[in-house]
């Protein structure tokens, strides 16, 4: 193959050198657990405290409010599970949506299966819900809001500041998972009134296997793993130095000037959708137009299946997806373009674009040409299509 386009970086991102380079030492000679008390293993200890403070100032948090996980779903389970029971006294019901990431999903249906009520908001065409659906559906049993920042599938960004305040000023916690939108968006857990947020690594060029879970200072969080009194007694663990230590680096460059990688990246984004919609012809865009994340560019091809759109993209060197890389393997329509109201049909012909540091406009324009050619030979082999074309 001698094209090789990677445009899937919502699903993950390749490993920036200077990132390596900072985890080097801690794969080689700083091998040292951080919890033992010899001054070889507080090297690592330092590492470790030098990227939890990077991540924190990146959000205006405080260093100890941030806690080192195996990753974003290990995070998303904690948070909706540590609030649910340490406040099972107080309450047992949790608002979220049905665009969440399954990571959320898969945990609330686990939580109702013991007894938590949960309400899932629907949402526009767009993919934004309604500040008033989210404010009716509070009750005095409410106990925890839990809604994407930016939908990992279509890319629509919420308000996350007006949900933050919503959830404030009837004291109810309030979580979100981060994992698309940092690098892509300012975020301000302060300003934002966010009480837990999760976050990964592998999305913003960093190692796979690692994340956090930032937890505002005064939330009582029930821990999710028994062991150890690793990060301060509240997850055990023996901690992934070098994977850490990475991540602190991968999003200490992803949130410098973000300014300036959102207009780089929007421009290669809007290229695309603009030029795919004028170009071939009966082709949605998913999401909303502006209020979406920079790299993500979702649009559905009518008369077409996206698996073997996919599979022609792949023989032509380009990496793309059809939604989340969580849930690639399965066949049932993508439940994010249900919920916006698309049918089956056209939500079997999605195709996920998302946009990173290391493409280019050249790349855009390929990636165009070349659909162009699969979706009219895919088409010529559909007998809806034969009928639209009749007709």
């Amino acid at each position: 193959m001698d094209k090789f386009i990677y445009v899937d970086n919502a699903a993950t991102t390749r490993l920036k050198p200077e990132v390596l380079d900072e985890m080097m030492p801690y794969l080689t000679e700083e091998y040292g657990n951080p919890s033992s008390i010899y001054k070889y293993a507080n090297n690592s200890k330092i590492a470790i405290d030098c990227a939890r403070e990077k991540i924190a100032k990146a959000f205006n948090a405080e260093p100890k409010e941030i806690i080192f996980t195996s990753g974003a779903s290990e995070a998303d389970n904690w948070a909706i599970k540590g609030i649910a029971y340490s406040l099972r006294k107080k309450g047992n019901h949790i608002i979220t949506t049905k665009i969440e990431h399954h990571a959320v999903l898969h945990t609330t249906e686990f939580l109702e299966k013991q007894g938590y009520e949960v309400t899932y908001l629907d949402v526009d065409e767009n993919g934004l819900i309604s500040l008033e659906q989210l404010e009716a559906a509070i009750t005095d049993k409410t106990i925890l809001i839990s809604v994407i920042f930016a939908n990992n599938e279509i890319g629509t960004i919420q308000p996350i500041k007006e949900i933050g305040e919503i959830a404030k000023k009837h004291g109810i916690y309030f979580h979100t998972d981060a994992v698309q939108a940092v690098g892509n968006v300012e975020i301000d857990v302060k300003d934002m009134n966010i009480d837990l947020m999760s976050l990964t690594a592998h999305k913003v060029y960093g190692p796979k296997g690692v994340g956090a879970l930032y937890v505002k200072k005064g939330v009582k969080l029930y821990p999710f793993i028994h062991g150890g009194g690793q990060e301060k007694g509240r997850r055990a663990g023996t901690e992934n130095v070098a994977g850490i230590v990475g991540f602190g680096k991968a999003i200490e460059l992803a949130t410098t000037s973000i300014a300036e990688k959102v207009k780089k990246i929007s421009e290669l984004r809007d290229l695309y959708i603009d030029t795919v919609l004028k170009e071939i012809p009966y082709v949605r865009l998913n999401g909303h137009r502006t209020q979406r994340l920079c790299n993500n560019a979702n649009v559905s091809f009518r008369y077409i299946e996206g698996e073997a759109l996919l599979l022609m993209l792949d023989m032509a060197g380009i990496c793309a997806s059809s939604g989340s890389a969580c849930t690639s393997g399965s066949l049932d329509p993508s439940h994010v373009l249900l919920a916006i109201g698309l049918p089956h049909e056209i939500a079997h012909g999605s195709l996920r674009i998302s946009f990173g540091d290391f493409n280019t406009k050249d790349e855009v324009y390929y990636i165009v040409e070349k659909l162009k050619g699969i979706v009219s030979r895919l088409r010529e082999m559909s007998p809806l299509y034969e009928n639209v074309e009749r007709k």
